[in-house]
């Protein structure tokens, strides 16, 4: 019966201080649409360059989804589950007027507090227009054809 992908991190605040704040609710959790986890553009990376992956890129596994923000791309993963229920990310947990399941899959949807429409190009000050799923559309639009309203946005 599952539709979905939940993945969870790694939570030891001993070894992650950061954890001990409480303002977010730990351990860090994301979800994918089996449909999207499957795309054959989405991968799970366990090295770069050669070499195992390290720590500080999220080792020991580390989710890619090149067409959507980059929230969506956790890392450390500790746990994945197929599950029915539609998962609450950590992001959505503590803000889901701004970061909702399928947040930035259109640019032409601005997020509450700046503009999508357009994005700077890392090292230089170079800004152009962002592409609608970074990009990825022809390889991703099917994914989201039967969504209406909202939803595609949030």
């Amino acid at each position: 019966d599952a539709k979905y992908l939940r993945f969870e991190t790694f939570h030891n605040p001993e070894v992650a201080p950061g954890q001990k704040q409480g303002w977010y609710p730990w351990p860090y959790v994301e979800g994918l649409s089996l449909a999207e986890a499957t795309n054959d553009l989405a991968f799970m990376a366990t090295g770069v360059y050669g070499k195992p992956l390290a720590k500080q890129f999220g080792a020991p596994l580390r989710l890619a989804v090149p067409w959507k923000y980059g929230f969506k791309s956790i890392k450390s993963i500790v746990r994945i589950s197929f599950v029915k229920e539609r998962p609450v990310g950590l992001w959505e947990a503590i803000q889901s007027k701004e970061y909702g399941f399928w947040a930035n899959v259109n640019p032409g949807v601005p997020h509450p507090r700046w503009s999508q429409s357009s994005e700077r190009v890392l090292g230089t000050s170079e800004r152009r227009n962002t592409l609608m799923f970074n990009g990825y559309g022809e390889q991703v639009a099917e994914l989201y054809k039967d969504m209406k309203g909202e939803a595609l946005y949030m």
